[in-house]
């Protein structure tokens, strides 16, 4: 068998062993600089081709790097300033990676098609880069959950596309930056609709320009922060508000009328400030669900007449009527309790009044006799916590051994585990069980609409901490398989990282803290015995295939190197004298230079060698071991000829011998270098002499012929 037929019977025997990358080369890096310093990547980050091989949580399109999502991938190390290389990436999630350190890089703001930034629940540091502000395209910035110090950057108002802004739970600090003509602010986020600002240090006043009329916000929470002065009348202007929290402050004055105006508000927080002056007619606010004023120091009064329906206050001997919609048969807590200051001093209920109303801590349950008979002075019986766990769907639950927990369909798994937390909730008591009921069905509907393999979703443990955020443990349960791989993992991770799961009404705004899932289909050591012999077996005979055929393309190249390029073969006829050296260059008495020669003999091509430049090149001076004197002249990669015409050139002058004709002392083909070496002559160029530049001025009488 022919040697050609051999290696087509080869190439035929082998699946396809070399194919074109799919990956852009300069995004290739960029994921390798990212692998490089980063612990527990994907197992299949393997080969130069991220996108073609498929690379677990990256997405392409026509070759470029579009997405990275790898939440709970258990990654450990810091953020690249190399992701800058990425220049098409629309998607960063690196949330619920706990192990990711260190601040995140200026350059990132170089990604100017980046549309999701996102690392919840990570371990990042440091300031918030400024460089965020030129991400224009970012519809999505969630940096909760970490350790960011400093101030907002006032750039973040310059992002005029974004939807969702997420800074909660941090260590910031200073004030809210607003824009004065110079430098932009938050005022300028016009269609952001979440400000979740929650958890931090931020002090100073809020604004009054921080909000207008144009803005489009639902959710303003500012909890549990050092924000101080008082509320600004602006909030009115807002419309479209549905969630408000500003208690744990330390906020002052009293709260401002135009609150009224917003019918769409369902949940208002005011509680565990420093307000004043008479409670707020809070009668237009129609949607209203959840109301907390606790913990404050409001003027003396009656329980005011929004709070309920109809009903007598004798403070001022008057009846006050609340028409329908009554306030009171929407609100289903309302709370003025923990603080005596608030000087609630009189109440009469109405017939048929069924929400809750505390006014323990106030004077109306401090008289004889008040504390004993009236519920309203009486602290309810704590609902903070309850016991529920989503129970198993009519199926009797399995025991499940290595670690492995039961679904609710009483199927033997590993489950992705996390924690939802509801920063808003319209609910007070967690033992109504049926509110997690609707909350497990809505995210199955969601996870199945999505395409997700999720078998079932089990809630338990829920509480509410001291912040009033409920928070509910979560395990979602792989479907088909007892495990998830790191693809679903990334999947399922972003699509709650990125708020597209949206809880039930009631719940309001929420956030996904995901565990670290150390489970992955792959890792764990169940392989047969019998696949990993065939696997081994496999992988060396490919390898010797491999091998074979790499020997044999290396001694073709060779051959064809000699038969084209004259210059290998006049090297292999130095070295091996009894070769046959037809076709090498045939020279009279110039010899071959290596690279490396000439190099020393000019310094380094030095400039202080440097005799001039033409259009072939430059030429330098150099100094022979022999102490020979010569010039190098130098070709330039534009002017380059081809192999055989470089061969035909010093053939041809290694032949002219002439008194006025410089002589050929040599010449360089190597490294992709073409240099010419002749001998020097000392006396200046022709044009020097002839224009008297130099010391020899020649004359027409003083031509030799």
């Amino acid at each position: 068998m022919g040697p050609r037929i051999w290696v087509c019977s080869l190439v035929i025997s082998i699946p396809v062993l070399i194919i074109a990358a799919q990956t852009n080369n300069q995004d290739y890096v960029a994921l390798q600089s990212l692998q490089a310093i980063w612990q527990n990547t994907p197992p299949n980050w393997v080969g130069p081709d991220p996108c073609g091989a498929g690379w677990d949580g990256i997405r392409c399109n026509n070759s470029r790097v579009t997405s990275i999502t790898l939440a709970s991938m258990n990654l450990t190390g810091q953020l690249s300033g190399d992701i800058q290389e990425l220049a098409e990436l629309q998607i960063l999630d690196l949330s619920y990676n706990k192990g990711l350190t260190g601040s995140l890089p200026s350059s990132i703001g170089k990604l100017k098609k980046l549309a999701r930034l996102i690392v919840v629940g990570c371990g990042f540091s440091g300031l918030i880069p400024d460089t965020i502000g030129s991400l224009q395209q970012l519809l999505s910035l969630s940096l909760n959950s970490n350790n960011f110090i400093g101030g907002i950057p006032p750039s973040i108002g310059s992002l005029i596309n974004l939807y969702w802004l997420d800074i909660a739970d941090n260590k910031l600090s200073g004030t809210i930056p607003v824009s004065d003509g110079n430098t932009p602010g938050l005022d300028m986020l016009v269609h952001t609709k979440h400000f979740h600002f929650g958890q931090n240090h931020l002090s100073g006043e809020i604004p009054p320009r921080l909000f207008n009329s144009n803005m489009t916000l639902i959710h303003v929470l500012f909890e549990s922060n050092n924000l101080i002065g008082n509320i600004p009348s602006t909030i009115g202007l807002v419309q479209t508000l549905e969630v408000l929290r500003l208690d744990r402050n330390a906020l002052s004055g009293t709260v401002p009328r135009n609150l009224n105006s917003l019918s769409l508000l369902k949940e208002l927080y005011l509680s565990n400030n420093k307000l004043t002056g008479a409670l707020p007619n809070l009668t237009g606010l129609n949607s209203l669900n959840y109301m907390d004023l606790s913990n404050n120091s409001f003027n003396a009064s009656a329980v005011p007449s929004w709070s309920y329906g109809t009903r007598t206050t004798s403070r001022t001997s008057s009846s006050w009527p609340l028409q329908p919609p009554s306030l009171a048969d929407r609100v289903s807590c309302f709370s003025i309790s923990g603080d005596p200051n608030n000087y609630i001093a009189d109440y009469a209920q109405s017939v048929g009044y069924k929400k809750e109303l505390i006014l323990v801590g106030n004077p109306i349950c401090q008289e004889t006799g008040q504390s004993q008979t009236e519920n309203y002075c009486v602290i309810p019986e704590p609902s903070n916590y309850s016991s529920y766990s989503t129970p198993p769907n009519n199926c009797l639950p399995t025991t499940s051994g290595s670690n492995q927990l039961s679904s609710p369909n009483c199927k033997c798994a590993y489950p992705y585990t996390g924690t939802l937390t509801f920063r808003a909730p319209s609910f007070f008591d967690l033992r109504n069980l049926s509110i997690y009921a609707s909350l497990q069905s809505s995210m199955m509907v969601f996870f199945q609409s999505h395409q997700l393999p999720v078998d079932s979703v089990s809630l338990s443990n829920p509480t509410k901490n001291s912040d009033d955020y409920v928070i509910l443990d979560v395990r979602i349960f792989p479907s088909g398989l007892n495990r998830f791989n790191q693809s679903r993992i990334s999947g399922i991770g972003f699509v709650l990282s990125n708020q597209t799961f949206k809880p039930p009404s009631g719940f309001g705004p929420s956030v996904f803290h995901g565990d670290g899932y150390g489970n992955f289909a792959g890792t764990h050591k169940s392989t047969s015995t019998g696949v990993i012999i065939g696997a081994a077996v496999g992988g060396s005979v490919l390898v010797i295939l491999v091998l074979l055929a790499g020997v044999y393309a290396f001694r073709q190249k060779r051959r064809a190197d000699k038969q084209n390029n004259p210059f290998v073969l006049y090297l292999s006829s130095i070295l091996e004298p009894r070769q046959n050296s037809g076709g090498v260059p045939q020279l009279k008495g110039a010899r071959f230079f290596s690279f490396e020669e000439l190099k020393r003999c000019t310094n380094n091509f030095s400039e202080t060698n440097d005799l001039g430049s033409g259009g072939y090149g430059k030429v330098y001076k150099g100094t022979l071991p022999s102490g020979q004197l010569v010039a190098i002249k130098r070709a330039q990669h534009g002017s380059m000829q081809g192999g055989l015409e470089f061969k035909t050139e010093i053939e041809l002058l290694s032949r002219v011998h002439h008194k006025n004709v410089v002589s050929l002392v040599g010449f360089c083909f190597e490294q992709v270098e073409q240099m010419l070496v002749y001998e020097y002559i000392p006396n200046g160029t022709l044009k020097e002499s002839l224009s008297g530049a130099s010391d020899d001025f020649l004359t027409f009488t003083s031509y030799e012929y």
